[in-house]
């Protein structure tokens, strides 16, 4: 994934974005409100006119030259490893413990697993290894509760499966269970920035936490510069874009707090070449139902530079029935952390999920399952979640419920007890890039569609089987990039994108405002602030 460093803020407790300081955000903002909505809307309008500079380049300009990340994968070789990322224990704020959850696990076809608990490196599953501190905050605010259970080197899951845990020669950890299953540690988890205001940063492979008051670069940083890898965790929680209705208004450019982070995410994914990119399906899906959103707006950025942005899910699990929310599938040689790293970090993987939480998503899924294959039960299910969430969307506009509720509604193939319902799950088995053809084609097995982004727009969906698009049918539609979502009656699985013409591109185009300046650790009060203002429009319907 190549990077390149431009303008970058100005590190520090107190910043001030260029031409407007704190304060007068705030002032903006009331004003919008209370007393003079429309000059503000212009005086926004105009800065943002001001201050936007990216050069969006077009592929209709000429035959793309197409990225592959997946070209190195000889697909006749690899395997794909079930990968959990980001997990939690009673170690942290977790309400299952380490033997819990990695039975759990087990039981629903992991590989792979990372703990990450919140300030705590993860250093064995064998032996206890609290971080003392984070875990006496938390049990001081009721966070936490209950005893450690961690493995020793052998032992039996409550559900009878017996155990042993072995090093190899390699050094990694793997539990073999006496049922032919076998799941590998994933070395040095943890979510970082546990002291601070929810800016979270997932990591591995490196042995590094730090447990001061930091911020998002601190995290990154500390990690990248050790060799480890990083991606910034459900940003739609730190923005506060769970909290929007409709999908318009979610990262929405013109909103200086979204404008603000994206510049932020954006730049930091820019600067560390190991902060692969976002979680942008987590857990069931509420936080992170317009982190797609986000996601093509970072990658709308970077790619008109050249440049690519991974991104991945998790199950972010706190309990055993969000265990099997999210994940990755590691697309791998050998069984080993070293191959699983280099996955990650050249992108040969896929994200996956059992949940979707975005209406518009929906709607769209289930319009091409009722075209293709008629008004089936998985329509049927589909269409009325999407219904669903759009009545509570009224039902909040209008009063009917309280001004700060969530839609907090999600389509899942998952039961109560957090296992999957479905018979299948969606699997790509090949990816074939044509550059002389201009065509991206993806084999696929137990899927019913595959859909293809291109600069946050669904520009095509067809059956799936073999999905063979030919980018020179799209010419007026095509940005910079382009990504595939395979859908089935088992979930989603997201591609990584296809950067098009990127070495033509590279280093061309301004990946962060000039007039961004970063905020440091008063950033947190913008999503805020806009979030409190949003309350108070639904409440007195401005």
């Amino acid at each position: 994934m190549m990077k390149f460093s431009v303008l970058h803020g100005f590190r520090g407790l107190f910043g001030l974005y260029r031409e407007e300081p704190i304060f007068a955000i705030i002032q903006v903002y009331y004003t919008e409100i209370f007393f003079m909505k429309k000059t503000a809307s212009l005086f926004l309008a105009l800065l943002i006119a001001l201050s936007f500079t990216n050069i969006a380049f077009s592929a209709a300009d000429s035959d793309p030259v197409i990225s592959n990340p997946y070209s190195d994968v000889d697909w006749h070789a690899v395997k794909q490893y079930k990968t959990a990322l980001h997990t939690h224990t009673n170690a942290s704020d977790g309400d299952i413990t380490l033997r819990q959850s990695l039975e759990r696990h087990l039981e629903t076809g992991f590989d792979i697993v990372a703990t990450t608990d919140h300030g705590t490196v993860n250093y064995s599953w064998s032996e206890e290894n609290p971080n003392k501190f984070i875990h006496t905050v938390l049990k001081l605010v009721n966070r936490t509760e209950g005893d450690f259970d961690y493995l020793g080197s052998e032992g039996r899951f409550e559900n009878g499966v017996s155990y042993k845990l072995e090093k190899d020669e390699n050094g990694d950890d793997y539990l073999n269970a006496d049922n032919g299953r076998v799941m590998m540690r994933v070395p040095y988890g943890i979510e970082n920035n546990a002291v601070s205001v929810n800016a979270h940063v997932n990591s591995w492979f490196v042995d590094y936490h730090d447990n001061s008051v930091t911020q998002y670069e601190d995290a990154v940083n500390g990690v990248c510069t050790r060799g480890g890898l990083c991606v910034i965790n459900h940003p739609g929680e730190y923005s506060k874009a769970r909290a929007e209705l409709h999908s318009e208004n979610a990262y929405n450019e013109k909103d200086f707090s979204y404008r603000y982070l994206i510049n932020k995410w954006a730049g930091l994914i820019e600067k560390y070449d190991n902060c692969i990119g976002i979680d942008m399906n987590s857990k069931g899906d509420d936080r992170t139902r317009f982190d797609r959103i986000l996601w093509d707006k970072l990658l709308t950025r970077l790619s008109a530079n050249g440049e690519n942005v991974f991104a991945i899910c998790s199950s972010d699990a706190h309990q055993a029935n969000k265990i099997d929310t999210g994940f990755i599938y590691a697309l791998m040689n050998s069984y080993d952390s070293a191959s699983l790293k280099f996955a990650i970090k050249n992108g040969h993987i896929f994200g996956a999920s059992h949940c979707i939480g975005n209406p518009d998503e929906l709607y769209q899924i289930a319009d091409a399952l009722k075209q293709y294959y008629g008004e089936t039960d998985l329509y049927n299910d589909i269409y009325s979640t999407a219904c669903e969430m759009t009545e509570k969307v009224r039902k909040i506009e209008s009063s009917e419920l309280k001004a700060d509720s969530r839609i907090g509604i999600t389509w899942s193939c998952l039961d109560d007890y957090g296992y999957c319902i479905a018979e299948t799950q969606p699997v790509i088995n090949l990816i074939t890039v044509d550059d002389t053809e201009n065509t991206i084609s993806v084999s696929t097995t137990d899927a019913l569609l595959v859909r293809w982004i291109s600069d946050g727009k669904l520009i095509a969906t067809s059956k799936a089987g073999e999905s063979v698009i030919d980018l020179d049918d799209y010419r007026g539609s095509l940005g910079n990039y382009i990504r595939a979502e395979v859908f089935g009656e088992g979930g989603v699985v997201y591609t990584e994108p296809f950067i098009l013409n990127a070495q033509k591109n590279f280093g061309k185009s301004r990946v962060v405002d000039k007039t961004y300046f970063n905020l440091g650790f008063l950033d947190f009060l913008l999503p805020e602030i806009r979030n409190l203002f949003e309350i108070v429009k639904r409440v007195f319907h401005f």
